[in-house]
């Protein structure tokens, strides 16, 4: 295999794990809007039965975050936030399934500490766009601050009702989505700048 074909294999593989990584975040964020729209549809009646749900579905998702951050630990860290989200999400997911009878009164602080992490993780996604020089950087930290002010006022806010944790949720979701296709966008040029610098 000729040098060149060598050197172009492994950064389009490194281009197609940033992308899978920020697809699976889009997925997430949409989530978050379905989650925050049966929010607003259920209302109080089924809240006890989402948050099963909701806590099955972040413990599995949490253990598959951990066990995949240990079958590639070292490589891609652009993106590796595994072991961190995973630890949250199977810490939320429990807290869920324990509280579920109580949940429309504690999902406010879940929601709200979900929302802060997923901003912290755009920030730091932002910093290093800004890093390898790509202009879109100020616009994700705009939506991660956003995502941060929205995550706060859900966990500190403790008149915060349903509807509008739903809202919140709804919109936080939005935010994600948009922030991460960006990303994706120029995932090309930040594998460009990374590899020049290697």
């Amino acid at each position: 295999m000729p040098k060149a074909e060598i050197i172009k294999h492994p950064i389009e593989q490194i281009s197609g794990d940033l992308k899978k990584s920020a697809w699976s975040a889009i997925i997430e964020s949409l989530a978050l809007v379905i989650l925050g729209i049966l929010f607003l549809v259920l209302q109080d009646g089924m809240i006890k039965i989402l948050a099963y749900i909701v806590g099955a579905f972040f413990i599995v998702k949490g253990g598959f975050q951990i066990i995949t951050y240990f079958m590639e630990k070292g490589q891609n860290d652009f993106f590796n936030n595994g072991l961190l989200s995973g630890v949250v999400s199977v810490l939320i997911g429990t807290a869920s399934l324990l509280i579920g009878e109580d949940i429309a009164g504690v999902f406010r602080v879940v929601i709200g500490i979900i929302v802060i992490y997923e901003s912290l993780v755009r920030i730091n996604i932002a910093s290093k766009l800004a890093a390898a020089k790509i202009s879109t950087w100020k616009y994700i930290l705009i939506l991660a601050l956003m995502m941060l002010v929205v995550g706060i006022f859900i966990t500190f806010n403790t008149g915060a009702v349903i509807t509008l944790i739903g809202w919140m949720m709804i919109l936080t979701g939005v935010i994600g989505i948009i922030g991460d296709t960006m990303f994706i966008q120029h995932v090309n040029s930040v594998v460009d700048t990374l590899t020049k610098k290697s």
